[in-house]
């Protein structure tokens, strides 16, 4: 099994995903479309399942070190201010230019307009309920706000609240600072804690192969190419848009523009948390994997990666502000209404504020998608319906929607490490991937 761990994580996982397609439409065209999903669900997608069973396990412990042990590495309070006030700003501005390309794109496209309000007649809304549920588990933008300062930091590392964690981890991070040299011991265990789940995480993506080979081969058998035949249109434009949003946006304006690096090794850098974002279409799942790659890759220091990071899978949504933008234009072809300038820029604004406060889950978008319908006049009745036709086939829709928040959020921190100067470029020029930057170092270690 040694040639197994020779060929680069990211061409494994790539390769699995090929074969977990070819093997999921072999067993829903060869076996048919009930005994073959019936076969991939009861043998092959546990694999799957244990897959993002181990990912999520990492997501607590992982923010909550990495974190605290970042915000020990500035070895000032002061700059967290600096840090945060740039990273913010920026997740803003790439925002709104995405949920601008999404407008741009459906309105070249037209996805709605093939399709008529009969359309929805049949729409499947079975399961509205439960992604609803999820979805909204936050509240408002006010009770999010609220919901950031947790009243028992235990109970927000049980339940895994993401915002109220990075909250009390920064606020015992520079409560650490604060204390100085008597805190030094918690510093250094911290630090030791930080290390460890580094090395957790790097055992854990060994999996990954498996993982989404499962997961592809499952939703292939279960769904097959019918799943984007109905949707072909839209699915396409969001495609498309979220490709340049990636190239352009991240790679011309940030990259290479502002920061004056080269994309290529950017996006090679990144290969492994792309592939897993797409494969699981979480954010919040891919967060170990992103953070992994940025300090091992693209040379990003702990103290950036581990603060700008789990900030971005939370409210750096990139895909979704395209995608609810395009679902908004999607429901107004569909339906007959004709939008105006101002409800562009209502939909425009919507989509920047609800897409930040969308949760890393998959499908969330989809349904906080019906309160950019309301600002282009289609009822709630309506947008119930137009939302219950698209969830069916949304699977394949999030996953390149989290590639791009993913993408995004590590653009993002390279920007900031690059002003904060803790980005080594050698580094993040550097032709190695993950597996061999680590064999390297760990090479010269043993030496």
């Amino acid at each position: 099994m040694a040639w197994w761990f020779k060929i680069d994580l990211w061409k494994r996982v790539i390769l699995a995903l090929i074969l977990g397609l070819a093997l999921g439409l072999g067993l829903r065209y060869g076996m048919g479309a009930d005994a073959g999903g019936a076969f991939a669900e009861r043998w092959i997608s546990w694999a799957g399942d244990l897959f993002l069973r181990l990912i999520r396990m990492l997501i607590v412990p992982l923010v909550f070190f990495t974190l605290v042990s970042g915000i020990i590495a500035m070895g000032d309070p002061k700059r967290l201010g600096s840090l945060g006030i740039r990273t913010i700003a920026t997740y803003f501005g790439t925002t709104a230019i995405a949920v601008t390309l999404g407008l741009i794109m459906a309105t070249i496209f037209q996805p709605g307009a093939s399709l008529s309000p009969e359309t929805f007649a049949d729409a499947d809304t079975s399961r509205m309920q439960s992604v609803a549920e999820r979805a909204d588990q936050a509240g408002g933008f006010v009770e999010r706000l609220l919901n950031i300062v947790p009243t028992n930091p235990v109970e927000a590392l049980a339940t895994g609240n993401i915002l109220q964690i990075i909250f009390f981890a920064i606020m015992f991070g520079v409560g650490i600072l604060m204390a100085g040299k008597i805190a030094e011991p918690v510093a250094k265990w911290f630090d030791g804690a930080s290390e460890a789940m580094m090395k957790v995480t790097m055992i854990v993506m060994e999996t990954a192969p498996f993982g989404v080979f499962a997961l592809m081969t499952t939703v292939m058998a279960t769904q097959g190419l019918g799943v984007l035949q109905s949707l072909g249109t839209l699915a396409i434009a969001l495609y498309l848009a979220c490709a340049i949003h990636i190239v352009l946006t991240y790679g011309g304006i940030i990259i290479k523009g502002v920061l004056g690096l080269p994309f290529i090794p950017f996006m090679r850098g990144i290969t492994d948390a792309q592939a897993v974002a797409y494969s699981t279409a979480s954010s919040s799942a891919t967060l170990p994997v992103t953070i992994t790659c940025a300090e091992e890759n693209l040379g990003i220091d702990k103290a950036v990666a581990g603060s700008v990071l789990p900030l971005g899978a939370t409210i750096n949504m990139d895909g979704t502000a395209i995608y609810i933008g395009m679902v908004a234009l999607f429901g107004a072809q569909a339906m007959g209404v004709e939008v105006t300038l101002t409800q562009y820029v209502l939909v425009a604004v919507m989509a920047t504020l609800v897409s930040i406060g969308a949760a890393g889950i998959p499908s969330a978008g989809l349904f906080l998608s019906g309160l950019a319908l309301a600002q282009v006049g289609i009822p709630e009745e309506q947008a119930f319906l137009i939302i219950g036709f698209i969830l069916p086939f949304d699977r394949l829709l999030d996953m390149m929607r989290t590639l791009t928040n993913v993408t995004g959020d590590t653009a993002v921190a390279t920007a900031v490490a690059k002003w904060e100067g803790e980005l080594d470029e050698d580094v993040f020029r550097a032709q190695d991937n993950l597996t061999s930057h680590i064999d390297e170092r760990e090479g010269s270690a043993s030496a």
